[in-house]
């Protein structure tokens, strides 16, 4: 007779889950979570949506007695999952700016009473005087922090009111004790990076962490290329097919999401600016089942279980990578094939960095409020005279106030009373927090640009090594869509046979180099079509790199042959381009176009610049002992003039300006460029 392998708390676990949960086994990963943390160990767990994260909280808890205190910055999820809880048996409150005082009083007295098996805050709370004093008079069974992403600046979605959370968790755990409150941060969303964050945030170092379950097999993933005047007519076409519905169609702003929602037969509308009966109407009506379209933005999906969502559209380039992973999981959660489509064109990648300027201002103006406050004769000063004394449009200077309190530049209390804040340092703070949300759009520009599987490409993205690291087989990569696909004509055939050779010659070459050098008829956008199509074909191969220069990381892709003997037949027979992409232009020869535009860029230059960068390139020359277009070619150096580039990122878009040539110059350029 077999001797059973259970172990006398796996078995208490898996009883307390029958009884209040009324599943008979476990989900993947999440008995070892539930054990590691009913032992009193703190833990990180990341793990998609829909995989059962909350019950790696639920459950301990209850093993453990006690209240659990849970910290969760979105109302409508504290909302589902007291309701869900209560409905279970259990004792479940809450407090949040939704609730009236005489109510979170009584929570309050039923929590210092014992009564309570959870209790969920907003973090917010944590700043109200008293209040976590108040939560410190009970030894908490378990505290759980929810959307642990919130709490790391390099997060898709950074929240400042949870930075307060790891001064306040010593009191909160009895960190002084033998028996503190062990603590168990929850996302589903984080890379390797917000990963370490949020355990050096939390001072939980030393914590088990569980990265689980990122690959989902049942859902087919697919990226096209559309302008945006023509995505409300195909995402209709995609939701007539049969099996399509129900669908969530994201849209990148609300006044876009009002017109699809005009657009679709049936479907619903869930906004921020919405007041909140309406949000609760049309969120009722998609989870009932009453509407099976839902169109909104990114404030819809949080804390919503509708397992048979077949299909997630996004009609816009999301903003991370993060966040997109995070919104396509919200399809086939009962485990039956889905779809995701992401719909996107290169005028979504301006309007990202358009965003991106409101929320991130130069860095100049924060330092011109800074030394304001700084420099102020009678101590701190009211935001609004500082406001106004700044002259900086209204907007621009919320956010970077915001940003200088996010950084400690400044301190800011409940009367609006501005200090100078305690770092120094936080220029340095706000510069790397910049540069990595315009990472975090690079690399959802890659992601669609991508002809890798989409699914593995997700999974190595969040750093699952507990993958098996296959292709899907189901993605538009791993199983194209050949209607939507045609062979290379002639002309086209000889742009590709040209990029190739030019990588043949000399592997590892920047992308931008191979585009100058192989397909200089080709603008940017075409030329990563054909990349594409080369990869697809088997034919080629990029790589990742970075070097460090000043403090910037400066990333770029180099090229590299896969096949050994290429004829140009072979292309002509094994690439296929996307139908919509237009034959390569043949109007003007490689020369006549490089005079054109050398000759446009002249006219543009400014001379003084011109001079200032010919005065430092023969500078540099004569230290070299070389000649002066060995460091510089006039064109690139007329190129530089035009566009001024304001760093190095920028430098290396210029014509003629690869990683090298950046890397070895670039900072003596940028100084000459400074004014």
């Amino acid at each position: 007779m077999l001797m059973s392998t259970k172990t006398p708390l796996s078995k208490r676990m898996l009883e307390l889950l029958q009884k209040h949960f009324g599943f008979a086994h476990f989900r993947p990963y999440q008995e070892e979570v539930c054990e590691a943390v009913s032992l009193g160990k703190n833990a990180l767990l990341v793990m998609p949506t829909g995989a059962g994260k909350s019950l790696c909280y639920q459950l301990p808890a209850l093993a453990r007695g006690s209240t659990c205190l849970v910290i969760s910055p979105l109302v409508a999820l504290m909302e589902d999952q007291v309701a869900k809880l209560c409905a279970w048996g259990l004792r479940a409150e809450r407090i949040h700016s939704g609730r009236d005082r005489a109510h979170s009083r009584a929570v309050c007295e039923d929590y210092l009473a014992g009564k309570l098996d959870f209790l969920f805050i907003a973090p917010e709370r944590l700043a109200v005087p008293g209040f976590p004093e108040m939560l410190a008079k009970k030894t908490l069974g378990l505290i759980a922090i929810d959307e642990a992403h919130c709490i790391s600046q390099w997060g898709h979605d950074f929240r400042p009111e949870y930075r307060m959370l790891g001064s306040r968790l010593p009191l909160l755990r009895h960190a002084e004790s033998k028996n503190a409150s062990p603590v168990i941060a929850l996302t589903a969303t984080a890379t390797p990076d917000v990963q370490r964050d949020i355990l050096t945030q939390l001072g939980l170092e030393r914590a088990d962490t569980f990265i689980h379950g990122f690959r989902r097999s049942n859902i087919a993933i697919e990226v096209r290329e559309v302008a945006q005047g023509d995505r409300p007519e195909r995402i209709v076409e995609i939701l007539r097919e049969e099996g399509r519905r129900p669908a969530i169609v994201y849209a990148g702003t609300r006044k876009a999401a009002e017109s699809l929602a005009a657009a679709i037969q049936g479907a619903s509308l869930y906004h921020a600016g919405m007041n909140k009966e309406d949000r609760d109407r049309t969120q009722s009506e998609f989870q009932s089942g009453k509407a099976d379209v839902m169109v909104a933005t990114i404030a819809f999906g949080m804390g919503i279980d509708k397992a048979n969502v077949r299909t997630v559209v996004h009609a816009a380039l999301p903003g991370s990578v993060e966040g997109y992973y995070q919104e396509i999981g919200r399809a086939g959660r009962d485990g039956e094939p889905s779809r995701a489509v992401l719909m996107w064109s290169y005028a979504d990648r301006k309007m990202h960095e358009f965003l991106f300027e409101k929320n991130y201002p130069d860095a100049g103006l924060l330092d011109k409020i800074f030394l304001k406050v700084k420099h102020h004769p009678d101590g701190p000063v009211m935001r609004d005279e500082l406001k106004e004394s700044s002259r900086i449009e209204a907007d621009l200077f919320d956010a970077a106030l915001e940003k200088l309190w996010i950084h400690g530049g400044v301190l800011v209390d409940s009367n609006d009373r501005v200090a100078p804040g305690p770092n120094a340092q936080w220029k340095l703070s706000y510069a790397a927090q910049s540069e990595h949300r315009l990472e975090q759009m690079r690399l959802i520009a890659r992601y669609a640009e991508s002809h890798e599987c989409r699914m593995l490409y997700l999974v190595e993205h969040f750093g699952d090594k507990n993958d098996s690291g296959k292709t899907c087989g189901i993605c538009d990569i791993c199983a194209p869509n050949l209607d939507r696909l045609r062979a290379p004509d002639a002309g086209e055939t000889l742009e590709l046979v040209s990029l190739l050779r030019v990588v043949d010659e000399r592997e590892g070459q920047s992308l931008g180099r191979v585009h100058r050098e192989g397909a200089p008829k080709l603008d940017r956008k075409t030329f990563e079509i054909y990349l594409g199509a080369l990869q697809r074909a088997g034919f080629l191969t990029t790589e990742e790199r970075s070097f460090d220069k000043d403090g910037q990381t400066i990333s770029y892709r180099t090229a590299y042959l896969t096949t050994a003997a290429i004829k140009d037949q072979d292309v002509a027979l094994r690439t296929r381009l996307p139908v919509d992409v237009p034959s390569a232009p043949r109007s003007r020869s490689k020369k006549s176009k490089a005079t054109a535009a050398a000759a446009s860029v002249a006219s543009e230059a400014s001379p003084q610049l011109v001079a200032a960068l010919k005065a430092w390139r023969l500078s540099e020359a004569k230290t070299r002992g070389v000649p002066a277009f060995t460091i510089l070619t006039d064109r690139s150096l007329r190129e530089i003039a035009s566009s001024a580039p304001k760093n190095l990122i920028e430098l290396q878009s210029v014509y003629g300006m690869g990683p090298k040539l950046v890397e070895k110059h670039g900072a003596a350029i940028l100084k000459v460029l400074s004014p």
